[in-house]
């Protein structure tokens, strides 16, 4: 019998997906049609399916970034948001390719990925993450998403068409309702709101809140109607506490957040996304990478808080997605985050916030971030256990000899005998 080329046996597994600190030993999945179809304990027969002996290795889902930009390609976000749409396109798509090759087989964007990138990926086309995509984020005049300096009066409209924009300016209720209609019907998933200042902007202060009540609750109203969600960039307390009574269900960063503001995202059934690494990364290396000299130094505003507010989270049940937030050449250091998480929280709960969490995060639990009946067919093999040893996950993907994606088998150095 010719063999199936989407059925796949991944057989003597150990499965680790952070739902519990210990392996689940000697299990077997069966997968076709891009799904997982069967997990047993028991082996798996099925005569046209190709067969790959994992004896020896961890079984996981497919790692998801809650917090990326694949856009992203210079550490200079002004910079980047003026290079030509071709050569934003053409450097994400290595950009993204590495993620794959790094086993995130899911990546939600922050801001900057269009529908094109995204159905370029469904395609084919392009190899690498299942894209969630936000389009452009939204912020007021000088906010977050408004890169010029002091002295640049430069109209900000025309650059919302610029792949390498990761955001667009609105100011008032009726531009932003506006401007958020166009962003979905452009085809966004959901809708990111810079509501704090921002550490790669020039002219505001971590301190400063964005938008006024009135506009956040017009973008919390105008995804409710869309049946999707608000993302928030927001580091402070204050920022936090103003944004999760507006509605605003999923807290990017959160690196000043205290005990009140962990317990208002608790009650208010929102998620967080931390993301350590971007602000490691852009102390030892912003500077030599053109980070101007106003964003060095707001770096330390908000890094030296990062692994304490992984402990205030945790502490107020709040539930927490793995995310980078990383930019330019510094997208290879995605995988440290889960070292940095490592250090304060078990490694159970760091896999599970690229697993589990992160498919509650993206509002796709069942389908993504799991080995369940049903779900995508997305898992990598890696060498070692990673419950004892965070750094399998990290090296660019060399602890891991399988990746597959939707049924796809897009990495295999197993060695078989």
């Amino acid at each position: 019998m010719a063999q199936d080329e989407d059925a796949l046996i991944l057989s003597n597994c150990s499965i680790v997906d952070g739902g519990s600190a210990e392996r689940r030993e000697d299990m077997h999945v069966l997968i076709r049609g891009g799904l997982i179809e069967e997990i047993s304990d028991r082996t798996i027969a099925s005569a046209d399916a190709r067969k790959f002996d994992l004896r020896g290795e961890t079984l996981m889902p497919g790692l998801i970034d809650c917090h990326a930009h694949v856009v992203a390609t210079e550490v200079d976000l002004d910079k980047n948001a003026l290079l030509p749409n071709a050569l934003v396109a053409a450097r994400a798509i290595g950009i993204m390719h590495a993620m794959l090759m790094r086993g995130f087989t899911t990546v939600r964007d922050l801001g900057g990925a269009d529908f094109g990138l995204q159905q370029a990926v469904e395609e084919g086309t392009i190899l690498g993450p299942r894209l969630v995509i936000c389009g452009k984020g939204f912020s007021q005049t000088g906010g977050h998403s408004d890169f010029r300096g002091r002295y640049d009066t430069r109209p900000t409209e025309w650059l919302s068409g610029k792949l390498g924009a990761l955001g667009r300016v609105c100011d008032g209720v009726e531009a932003l309702r506006r401007g958020i209609r166009e962003e979905i019907k452009g085809g966004a998933q959901f809708v990111k709101l810079m509501a704090n200042g921002g550490v790669a902007s020039p002219t505001d202060p971590i301190k400063f809140l964005g938008f006024s009540r009135e506009e956040i609750l017009t973008a919390v109203e105008e995804a409710a109607m869309a049946q999707t969600y608000v993302a928030g960039h927001l580091y402070t307390a204050a920022s936090i506490m103003r944004a999760v009574r507006c509605g605003v269900q999923s807290i990017e960063h959160a690196s000043l957040v205290d005990a009140e503001a962990a317990e208002a995202i608790a009650e208010h059934g929102a998620v967080a996304v931390p993301t350590l690494i971007i602000f490691e990364a852009l102390k030892r290396e912003g500077a030599a990478l053109g980070l101007p000299s106003i964003s060095v130094g707001k770096i330390d505003d908000v890094r030296l808080y990062g692994q304490q507010s992984l402990e205030i989270l945790r502490n107020a049940g709040v539930v927490m997605g793995y995310g980078t937030d990383l930019l330019g050449p510094l997208h290879r250091l995605q995988s440290d985050e889960f070292l940095l998480r490592g250090e304060v929280l078990p490694a159970h709960d760091v896999i599970r916030s690229a697993t589990l969490d992160a498919a509650r995060v993206l509002r796709m639990e069942g389908k993504i971030g799991c080995i369940s009946p049903g779900a995508y067919a997305d898992v990598i093999a890696v060498k070692g256990n990673p419950l004892n040893d965070l750094s399998c996950l990290t090296g660019q993907g060399h602890h891991m000899p399988l990746i597959v994606k939707g049924g796809k088998v897009v990495k295999d150095e197993l060695h078989r005998s």
